[in-house]
């Protein structure tokens, strides 16, 4: 597969990426938390403005939908980037940091924002040369509130035949880029256990029935049923991660409340688990003469790249960066995605964009969701022309993601 002119995206990339840093910084100054982001959206549309994009917002959520109508009919295809922050302090050092108490863009949500904008750019100057459409995905909401299933439920969908988004990494080499066919990412379920006793004196257990105990074995089960009735293979991650109980140091608790994540990475692993999961909680109070209940709220699905399409992907950023940028992954992330929503419904596939800062070994590199994450925003320059890339290469031949 040939992209069409990488040399001519690299330089048109180079050119707008000045203006890219100066977008991701600014929102980076001002970050947003989950479905509503009017400054962040009203960021976007002005820096779109002037573009020949037929330009939507959102009803349910302040999204963005831009579509870009090529010089000649063929199919759409669409490049999303999410908008939102974490709801964290802020402790990188830059000098653009975040201006929110309680808010910072940690996961690189404002880079992939700028990056598209940019790719809007360079795809806009060169739109009658394309059999087809672009359609432009700014999506809120993608940590935790589900936000591409809001804009999907308002027909960002509608007549698009494939799908791509990029992700930044602090942990890949700057400018390299990594994905894979099949799962990518994990799915992510919120487990809720309660375990129910009888209260009393701390110093008279034997006249209670003490929950704590029974919570701590649960926790250490759950460890085991993992190691011993998951396949290795088909991997599953089980974590507790906050245990509440009780009000002072001299009376035992009448209940213990147990809350962690499930990480799968197939729907027939997920499904395992959590039927396993119920069994045990339920046999390991029982045992004590108590009662426990698990509760599970689901969360993302697994993101699952169609085979097609990541290689499609891996092969336009070959002939744009490299072979030896280029990586194939050899398991999944077990992060979760909400593009995981897109992919069920479109084929398509997402890709990781190195950003590891410069001077830093990708493996120390402060990693995405903490407080110290920073980015090589050189490396950005490389997104920008990888989703216009895509978009070239998919427009000009379709059969190339969808035959291999």
């Amino acid at each position: 597969m040939t992209v069409v002119h990488p040399g001519d995206l690299l330089d048109e990339a180079a050119a707008v990426l000045p203006d890219a840093v100066d977008l991701r910084r600014r929102i980076h100054r001002t970050p947003e938390l989950g479905l509503d982001l009017p400054h962040t959206q009203a960021a976007v549309l002005g820096a779109l403005d002037g573009l020949p994009l037929t330009v939507r917002t959102g009803d349910a959520l302040t999204s963005v939908v831009a579509d870009l109508a090529g010089g000649a009919p063929g199919p759409t295809v669409l490049l999303r980037a999410d908008m939102d922050a974490l709801a964290m302090h802020e402790d990188s050092g830059v000098d653009y940091t975040s201006t929110v108490d309680g808010a910072m863009h940690a996961c690189g949500h404002d880079a992939h924002t700028a990056m598209l904008v940019g790719a809007a750019r360079v795809l806009a100057a060169a739109a009658p040369d394309l059999a087809g459409s672009v359609r432009f995905m700014f999506q809120p909401g993608e940590e935790g509130q589900g936000g591409a299933r809001h804009m999907i439920d308002e027909g960002v969908l509608d007549g698009v035949d494939a799908a791509f988004a990029l992700h930044v990494s602090p942990n890949l080499p700057s400018g390299a880029v990594a994905t894979r066919p099949g799962a990518l990412l994990a799915s992510a379920d919120v487990l809720r256990i309660t375990v129910t006793g009888r209260g009393g004196h701390a110093s008279t257990p034997h006249l209670a029935n003490d929950p704590m105990p029974v919570a701590a074995a649960i926790v250490q089960a759950l460890q085991v049923l993992v190691t011993r009735r998951v396949n290795a293979f088909d991997p599953v991650v089980v974590t507790i991660t906050r245990i509440r109980a009780g009000t002072t140091d001299n009376v035992i608790p009448e209940r213990v409340e147990l809350t962690g994540t499930l990480r799968a990475v197939s729907d027939g692993a997920r499904k395992r688990v959590v039927d396993a999961m119920r069994g045990l909680v339920a046999g390991i109070a029982a045992a004590h003469e108590m009662e426990a209940e698990l509760r599970v709220v689901p969360g993302y699905p697994v993101t699952v790249n169609d085979d097609a399409c990541a290689g499609f992907v891996a092969d336009v950023a070959t002939s744009l960066l490299g072979a030896d940028r280029v990586h194939r992954m050899p398991a999944p992330v077990m992060g979760a995605e909400d593009f995981s929503y897109v992919l069920r419904e479109r084929p398509g596939a997402m890709g990781f964009l190195g950003v590891c800062p410069p001077g830093t070994h990708p493996a120390r590199a402060p990693a995405c969701h903490s407080n110290r994450m920073t980015l090589d925003e050189d490396a950005m320059g490389a997104g920008i022309a990888l989703y216009a890339a895509l978009a070239h290469a998919y427009l000009a031949d379709p059969a190339a993601a969808t035959v291999r």
